[in-house]
């Protein structure tokens, strides 16, 4: 099966966002500094810090939203060349090739250590920190999308 791979920007930036906000050391840290800003709120409701703690500590939590909902997401876009470009990828028992007007690299399933599927995207992880956004659009029919997920099962392992 071959499928045509070409990105829009609103959506691979929703793709990152999801990618970072889904890493375990990220949602600790929200989690603490939530933690953080709700605290900081109370005693300074109870009157026993002052405003300026607070304000450091909303601060910091606006600060980190912005980060991770819009920065990172924004510099990764626009770093990264594989975003603008277009792709054909072909699906094979033993792996699948992805390539371009400029050349094509076959990956074994084994190449993989994870995927994961959002409704927009399937994540094809070469580690935890390495991977390539496939997008489901880019599937002719439901069946063939359907087909790739049991291929991705047998061969690879959900996250």
């Amino acid at each position: 099966m071959k499928i045509p791979i070409q990105y829009e920007r609103k959506a691979v930036i929703q793709a990152l966002r999801y990618h970072f906000l889904s890493r375990r050391e990220i949602r600790l840290m929200i989690i603490l500094v939530n933690v953080f800003a709700l605290a900081s709120a109370v005693l300074f409701y109870m009157h026993k810090i002052l405003p300026l703690a607070f304000l450091l500590g909303s601060f910091l939590w606006f600060s980190l939203m912005l980060v991770f909902w819009w920065v990172l997401p924004l510099l990764v876009y626009r770093r990264n060349e594989t975003f603008q470009d277009h792709f054909t990828m072909e699906f094979f028992d033993d792996g699948f090739r992805l390539g371009n007007e400029r050349g094509e690299r076959f990956f074994p399933w084994k190449r993989l250590s994870t995927y994961t599927e959002t409704p927009g995207f399937l994540y094809f992880y070469f580690d935890p920190r390495s991977f390539f956004l496939v997008p489901t659009k880019g599937f002719a029919t439901a069946d063939d999308l359907q087909e790739i997920r049991m291929l991705l099962r047998q061969q690879v392992g959900k996250k």
